[in-house]
């Protein structure tokens, strides 16, 4: 089973900033944030194709063409399996187009422990473009702790926003 674990080159942005901003037994906190050259609805509009920019590594399928991000409250970021089942990876909670998307649910194995995760988007408009800005918290019983987590779900996701900011200056990344 594969995990699901929510760049423009140096002329199109700034680097990606990222980093654990809390973590122990308990759960963790992780930052990222991409400046764009695009502006803010493009920005916003990049992160819903969800499916355009993910890493068939970090799904269940090894398909990333079977994911799905509704932005609206109520929808997710759903996997389609084989044999019609699937996954919710994420749940949408909260949303203001083109400005926030708040999600709630566990990626990867965070699915089978005891934890909930909040992933909060925040897109702002910034002089040259726009500023992506993902944050995720996951709190509660995880067996591998959640301090011992914190980096690979950082890494995880380090890769997801470098190739997001890659579909937004209108690259396509590889699959």
């Amino acid at each position: 089973m594969k995990l699901l674990f929510p760049l423009a080159a140096m002329a199109f942005a700034a680097p990606a900033a990222a980093e654990v901003v809390s973590a122990d037994a308990h759960g963790f906190e992780i930052r990222h944030s991409i400046t764009l050259v695009v502006p803010q609805p493009q920005a916003y509009a990049a992160f819903g194709q969800v499916d355009r920019w993910w890493s068939k590594t970090h799904t269940y399928s090894g398909d990333p063409s079977r994911l799905s991000l509704t932005l609206r409250p109520g929808g997710c970021l759903c996997e389609r399996l084989d044999g019609g089942g699937g996954i919710e990876h994420l749940r949408v909670n909260y949303v203001e187009p083109n400005q926030r998307v708040v999600l709630t649910g566990g990626l990867g194995p965070l699915l089978f422990e005891a934890t909930a995760g909040v992933m909060d988007v925040l897109v702002e408009r910034t002089a040259g473009g726009s500023r992506i800005t993902l944050y995720y918290r996951v709190a509660g019983f995880a067996r591998g702790n959640g301090a011992e987590l914190a980096p690979a779900v950082d890494q995880m996701l380090a890769e997801q926003v470098k190739r997001l900011r890659l579909f937004a200056a209108a690259s396509r990344p590889a699959r």
